[in-house]
């Protein structure tokens, strides 16, 4: 009766896993990391959430995959079976497509809290463009994960999303053709976004994902500028584990239930199949991630400074995206006295004009 004990069993296995795999040396390792305690420790948890939120995706994802057929003639029946017959169908499928919403804003929060804690900063710098690479991939799955329903709006946004690639000089029409498998958006283009998001993009960002915790394992948490100078007494630190894990478990739960009202009171729809013969219904928009982008350019005239002005638009996007992904290298060639000023001015900037170009392109048609 005592060797079949509840405890002395569980003792029993966690010593032989110990033994082959060394855990107590992982809980060491755990318990003396520290996390720096202040006014901006709140924003540390955002990339957890990301991580928390990629989880439900790879989850439902898999579920998903089970019923849906990435064909034309098939993928918006096997969605609309997944939505009416499967049971929970239609719950997996929103939770899948409101936690990819949640994953990208949460990548968005995380990269400009980053940046604005100067977390970019030598030796951080590789930290810095992995998770560039991640946010970049997080539009991928979105852009890719979008025609999957094969439904009428996912069909034009992706026209009107790829054209816009098309505008890319050089190599713009070799990247339109790549994309879509042809000249149009057809069985060909939703093939391709099959694979890529359910195989190429999953194994890319694994990639990287591991690339970047491995990265914040070993150099930690940044601490405030301002710790540079004090002494080690008077710096506030909290042990990761259980302290910060225990917190950040709490999040999780709160960013669970914000997931679950979500999907349960505002499903996703699967609106009308595509038709690729009808004509673009009126006020076709990408997904709001996409939004100011869309906006800026549906804004500029027919031409800018005797360029066409989407083309020009475009440009000025790269210029402006280069300059973000290339901050570790310009911002420390910058004179010291206006440094972090222009760095925090360049960012709110950033902010404001996303939410502005974004807001516009929501309530204007």
């Amino acid at each position: 009766m005592n060797k079949n004990n509840p405890i002395k069993l569980t003792k029993r296995g966690f010593h032989w896993i110990d033994e082959r795999y060394k855990l107590t040396d992982l809980f060491s390792f755990l318990k003396k990391k520290s996390v720096p305690q202040y006014r901006a420790t709140i924003w540390y948890y955002f990339g957890g959430i990301a991580l928390l939120l990629f989880t439900v995706q790879v989850v439902t994802g898999i579920l998903l995959l089970m019923y849906y057929k990435g064909t034309q003639d098939l993928a918006y029946e096997s969605v609309k079976y997944i939505d009416t017959k499967v049971n929970f169908g239609w719950l997996i499928r929103s939770v899948h497509s409101w936690s990819a919403n949640l994953m990208v804003l949460s990548v968005f929060i995380h990269m400009f809290s980053v940046y604005f804690l100067k977390s970019f900063r030598k030796p951080r710098e590789l930290t810095w463009y992995t998770g560039i690479g991640l946010l970049l991939l997080s539009f991928a799955f979105g852009f890719s994960g979008y025609l999957l329903p094969w439904n009428e709006l996912a069909f034009f946004a992706t026209k009107v999303g790829t054209d816009i690639v098309g505008e890319v000089p050089l190599v713009g029409e070799y990247f339109l053709k790549l994309l879509r498998g042809g000249e149009d958006v057809t069985g060909a283009t939703l093939s391709r976004f099959f694979g890529l998001h359910v195989a190429v993009f999953p194994g890319l960002f694994t990639i990287l994902l591991a690339l970047h915790l491995i990265f914040i394992q070993r150099q930690g948490m940044t601490e405030p500028e301002d710790w540079k100078s004090k002494p080690v007494s008077e710096k506030q630190q909290i042990p990761f584990f259980p302290n910060f894990a225990l917190r950040e478990l709490i999040i999780w739960l709160i960013v669970i239930n914000i997931l679950a009202i979500l999907a349960v009171f505002f499903p996703w729809e699967i609106g009308n199949k595509a038709d690729l013969f009808a004509p673009a219904p009126e006020g076709i928009k990408p997904e709001w991630y996409f939004l100011f982008m869309f906006q800026v350019l549906k804004m500029l005239p027919g031409k800018m400074i005797l360029i066409n002005g989407e083309f020009f638009g475009i440009l000025m996007f790269g210029i402006g995206g280069l300059l973000w992904i290339l901050v570790p290298f310009w911002e420390k060639r910058t004179p010291i006295g206006i440094r972090n000023r222009l760095l925090t001015y360049f960012g709110i900037f950033v902010i404001i004009f996303i939410i502005i170009f974004t807001m516009l392109g929501f309530y204007l048609d």
